[in-house]
């Protein structure tokens, strides 16, 4: 059982330059901490997310870690030349001595997609992503790359630039569904999803099943389970905390929609914490309330790797390093032992 970090680097309030250098204090608590990975989103133009360019935070956040694993979930595809933005992702991998965590995807704001002059249709974004994963991938595997599609090209480019990890970084995916589960299988990716850990193990168990019929279950691949966790001295205290900052948070992520009188892809999200409660997709409690919610949790989804959402909305510096650190000695050690004890069962 590894425990990882999911951070929109939504707004908090605070002046800019401030705030990028508290999320990069964040980062090194989680690295002190023994959090496996820290993925951060990809998002434009609004508040819900203030790493525009997911490389060039890392790109701080490697200068400041020397253990920490870090990456973004996801790179927008569509978004970047796909040479370009294989180059940068060498240079991240290599500066970072090899603990790039590579996440994928076609991005789910139709809107955001719409300021960069890009499709919003599903059928030209899928092949627009298909065709710049094609091409950045033969660049990290080969010296030439000639690639014809028809909305991205490479024609007999030198390559110069590699990964330090080989054939590239670990690829992650966010999974929604069923058949995204599978799709994550035949590709050999890590995946994490935003479910309750009934509809978890629904696309863990359809993962193992693709995958063993694909050549057998790698036993390195992390399948995700994303929660928002909030740690305090009380019960009182952390809910206190959740419900405040989860407002600021819930407004960021609505601000585009709502500016364009939409709805998110997925569906509207839950607009106060006790309902993200309500459906298994968050908890916020003292250390012993949030063991025994997510032990339960953990063992219903079958997943292997905890991703948790714990900084978000106006949390202050040191109420996130409360917090975190609360998780960190009370909450994940026994969180580790329980799933040894099963893995041993």
């Amino acid at each position: 059982m590894e425990f990882g970090v999911f951070d929109h680097v939504d707004r908090s309030g605070a002046p800019l330059r401030q705030f990028f250098e508290e999320r990069i204090q964040i980062a090194q608590a989680y690295e002190r901490h023994g959090f496996y990975c820290y993925h951060i989103a990809e998002h434009h133009f609004t508040p819900l997310g203030m790493a525009a360019s997911p490389g060039i935070f890392l790109a701080s956040v490697a200068q400041r870690t020397t253990t920490l694993r870090f990456g973004p979930l996801v790179y927008i595809l569509p978004f970047y030349h796909p040479l370009r933005l294989a180059e940068e992702i060498c240079m991240l991998d290599q500066l970072s001595g090899g603990r790039l965590e590579l996440g994928i995807g076609r991005g789910i704001s139709p809107v955001e997609a719409g300021y960069y002059g890009e499709s919003t249709d599903f059928k030209e974004s899928r092949q627009t992503f298909a065709e710049t994963w094609q091409i950045m991938k033969d660049s990290f595997t080969k010296k030439r790359v000639t690639v014809q599609g028809q909305y991205r090209t490479a024609t007999d480019v030198p390559i110069e630039l590699e990964t330090l990890q080989k054939p590239h970084p670990p690829l992650w995916m966010g999974v929604s569904s069923l058949e995204n589960a599978e799709q994550a299988a035949r590709a050999n990716m890590n995946f994490v999803a935003i479910q309750r850990p009934s509809e978890m193990r629904a696309r863990v168990e359809r993962y193992k099943e693709t995958a063993r019929q694909n050549g057998g279950l790698d036993p390195k691949i992390k399948m995700g389970m994303n929660v928002f966790v909030v740690v305090g001295d009380t019960d009182a205290e952390a809910q206190k905390l959740a419900d405040r900052a989860y407002k600021v948070w819930h407004h960021s992520f609505h601000y585009l929609y709502h500016l364009h009188g939409r709805s998110p892809v997925h569906g509207e999200r839950a607009d106060n914490f006790p309902d993200v409660v309500q459906r298994e997709l968050g908890i916020a409690g003292s250390p012993q309330t949030v063991l025994d919610v997510l032990s339960r949790r953990i063992e219903e989804s079958g997943s292997n790797y905890l991703m948790c959402q714990m900084v978000f909305g106006d949390m202050s510096l040191a109420e996130s390093l409360h917090s975190i650190g609360l998780f960190a000695k009370k909450v994940m050690p026994e969180l580790k032992a329980s799933a040894r004890t099963r893995a041993m069962a």
